[in-house]
């Protein structure tokens, strides 16, 4: 097999190219197997240019190891589902010779047997405490993290959250389509209404677009966030606050959600 070196931002976009035409998955499934893959073909070969043809089981076992010490049991699912199609991918193309999807080891997880980690209350509180809204995007950031805090949505719910789907007079959301493919009516606490209105009113640029959080800077001002992004505000506020966090990533704060339902009598069975 004749070496082939690429770059690793062509590389993935051929990849999801591939899944497109082939498993026709959705935009944000597919952002977040981009995360995962960039992150396993960046550890084992390093910078650009990168030759898949290096890559051995034994990259693929240390990677997923180490990400156990980073993901729950539930979110490490997606990480095996992402690579095992990332090296089939290669293979399809002709890029690797090994069938190294067999090589991607089983993470035990035993469905609700145990809670998901989440932030504490002293951790959250002291997240909250630090939120800033005078920083740049920051009416923006506060209202996303508010959200995620109260709402347990998921950051791909929150991206896809549109105007019209809050209601003003009854306080609350209505998701159209969630991760199980069912809408949801959830309520809106005050403290997150009145920051999405702050945003809304002092801070969110002049856009045609209906989803309500949206870029601020460069190219793509006034377009929609993405999931990974709504994570990435996440990742900086608990950076600013100084909080250690259990799970990369907006799911920690959806799991915290649920930890506080459970503690006050809810059950986790029916959604994740």
């Amino acid at each position: 097999m004749s070496v082939e070196r690429w770059a690793l931002d062509t590389l993935v976009e051929e990849y999801k190219q591939h899944q497109r035409r082939t498993r026709g998955l959705r935009e944000g499934t597919l952002d977040g197997y981009e995360r995962l893959v960039r992150l396993f073909v960046r550890a084992a070969l390093g910078k650009d240019p990168v030759d898949p043809s290096r890559l051995s089981s034994g990259d693929v076992v240390g990677f997923v190891v180490a990400m156990q010490g980073r993901f729950s049991p539930c979110s490490m699912k997606a990480v095996r589902t992402a690579l095992r199609s990332f090296f089939r991918f290669l293979r399809f193309e002709g890029l690797c010779d090994e069938r190294l999807e067999l090589a991607v080891p089983r993470v035990a997880h035993w469905r609700l047997s145990t809670l998901p980690r989440y932030l504490n209350d002293a951790q959250l509180a002291r997240l909250l405490a630090s939120l800033d809204h005078s920083t740049r995007c920051g009416r923006r950031d506060r209202a996303i993290v508010l959200c995620l805090a109260s709402l347990g949505l998921r950051p791909g719910e929150l991206a896809n959250l549109r105007l019209e789907e809050i209601d003003w007079r009854g306080g609350s959301v209505r998701l159209r389509e969630r991760k199980t493919r069912q809408g949801a009516l959830v309520p809106l606490p005050r403290e997150a209404g009145r920051a999405i209105v702050a945003y809304l009113r002092e801070e969110r640029p002049a856009t045609d677009e209906r989803r309500v959080f949206v870029q601020h800077l460069g190219a793509g001002r006034g377009r929609p966030l993405s999931g990974n992004t709504v994570s990435a505000v996440v990742v900086r506020a608990l950076d600013r606050a100084g909080v250690q966090s259990p799970l990369a990533g907006g799911y920690v704060l959806r799991h915290t959600v649920a930890s506080r339902l459970v503690s006050r009598g809810a059950s986790l069975k029916g959604g994740r």
